[in-house]
């Protein structure tokens, strides 16, 4: 057998579509719809995240783990982001976003689909999140309590929006010790 068979093997490598994809970065252009979520634990045993810790779990990591292989594994579909986690609350907020626009029958029971079948199992099991809620809980096999709104950016284009500007003015010291009245532009408002 020759010694440099496969010297131009090189040219025959094909990368798996999954490993192109991870280094995706979210591009909300690419998304249809928009939803803010609101979790908290369904018959929680702790007062606010804080208290995680005697169940040594770490909340902000577990966190990141599940919602990296959520995206992941559902990046043709979904996508979701933390918006905010506070150690001494006992909700955290998420934004997901759906490449399909749900109809207003279907927000219901599509996002609760996406936080009960999809989203739930990493944390109660992987992440061991069952030891934060009750008996109850853990019957039902419930892990969250989920509220939700759609997130709609008005158009900023739209010439019919309403726009609030304010008047700006500055005092500038003169180098003779003179203060002089600089007045700018409008400036508008970033709501």
């Amino acid at each position: 057998m020759m010694d440099h068979f496969f010297a131009d093997y090189k040219k025959f490598i094909v990368v798996p579509e999954d490993e192109k994809k991870r280094n995706e970065v979210f591009d909300h252009k690419n998304y249809a719809a928009y939803y803010i979520l609101t979790l908290s634990l369904f018959d929680p045993r702790i007062s606010c995240w804080r208290d995680a810790g005697k169940f040594e779990i770490d909340i902000d990591k577990s966190i990141e783990t599940v919602l990296k292989g959520f995206n992941e594994k559902q990046r043709e579909r979904y996508h979701l982001q933390l918006l905010e986690v506070d150690k001494s609350k006992n909700y955290f907020i998420l934004a997901l976003s759906s490449k399909i626009k749900f109809t207003s029958e279907e927000e219901q029971d599509s996002i609760s689909f996406i936080i009960d079948r999809i989203l739930t199992n990493p944390f109660y099991v992987a992440q061991s999140w069952f030891n934060l809620i009750g008996e109850k809980g853990r019957i039902a096999r419930k892990l969250f309590s989920c509220s939700f709104k759609e997130y709609v950016i008005e158009d900023l284009t739209n010439p019919n929006r309403d726009e609030k500007y304010e008047n700006i003015s500055e005092l500038v010291p003169k180098t003779n010790g003179e203060i002089k009245l600089l007045k700018n532009s409008l400036k508008r408002e970033i709501l």
